[in-house]
């Protein structure tokens, strides 16, 4: 397989139960400069990203208590929750898992920031990781 899979890393996400108040330690504390924020209401979930020099941290908040991330918030608390990936075309990319052994949670791409495709990769998968893979709008239309 010399097609790789991932062109490079796009965003490191961590799940927060409040974004104001995780503002007050990244942006505050650690001074990570704030790009944009941004709620997708389909996802109901508020995505906040921070600049790190060579890609962005992604603070996600689920905003409704049904959300699936709130279990993840009661089971694990705040921190780390997923790696996203930077693709060329998220649907061709879940498309290909099957022929490296990988499968997608969904294989219909969910809507990420600023109008961007999104999909996870199976985490039984994948060691454990939770791996997301993004791009722009179709890349060939």
């Amino acid at each position: 397989m010399s097609d790789p899979l991932i062109r490079h890393l796009d965003h490191i996400a961590i799940v927060v139960a409040d974004t104001e108040e995780a503002l007050q330690f990244y942006h505050g504390t650690l001074g990570l400069p704030l790009v944009f924020s941004e709620v997708l209401p389909a996802e109901k979930v508020r995505l906040t990203h921070l600049d790190l020099g060579n890609l962005h941290l992604q603070l996600v908040e689920p905003l409704t208590d049904d959300h699936p991330l709130r279990e993840h918030l009661a089971s694990h608390g705040e921190g780390l929750h997923h790696l996203c990936f930077r693709t060329d075309d998220v649907e061709e990319t879940l498309s290909a898992l099957p022929e490296r052994n990988l499968k997608a949670r969904n294989m219909t791409p969910h809507s990420g920031p600023r109008g961007r495709q999104a999909g996870f990769i199976d985490p039984e998968l994948t060691r454990g990781v939770i791996w997301e893979m993004t791009a722009d709008r179709r890349a060939n239309p």
